[in-house]
């Protein structure tokens, strides 16, 4: 005579989840610790070349100029009358400034762009150019 085992055959057949969320959860982590996060101007900008052009990765706040000679700041449209006090809120003490000027903005725009973060206090800033390839 056979005995029939009621019950036991739905419980053996239950996968256990925990292990795999484990693995899951401990992967993102690595994932989100890993992920370099690329800072951008907010507008596409295309920068003129130098052969001097050495990689300044310590930027804490980007400034662009566009061939229109609008000023963004981190991705945000800004007059430029009040670039400085903008800039000089989210600047720290340490933090540098980098100018991404467009090759066809004109000049008298990027000194003014850095004539009013001067007169904001802002010491360190830099204008970006595209290394060449000579």
């Amino acid at each position: 005579m056979r005995r029939r085992r009621l019950g036991t055959a739905d419980e053996s057949s239950e996968v256990n989840l925990t292990p795999m969320l484990d693995v899951v959860f401990i992967m993102l982590i690595f994932f989100i610790v890993t992920t370099s996060f690329i800072k951008e101007s907010g507008v596409e900008i295309e920068r003129p070349e130098s052969s001097a052009a050495s990689p300044r990765p310590d930027a804490q706040v980007l400034v662009a100029i566009t061939p229109e000679g609008a000023v963004w700041v981190d991705g945000e449209p800004v007059d430029i009358h009040r670039v400085g006090p903008a800039v000089a809120d989210m600047v720290s003490d340490e933090g540098s400034v980098v100018i991404q000027a467009d090759r066809d903005a004109t000049t008298g725009v990027l000194i003014e762009v850095m004539d009013r973060l001067r007169e904001a206090d802002v010491e360190q800033v830099a204008v970006a150019a595209q290394r060449s390839g000579a």
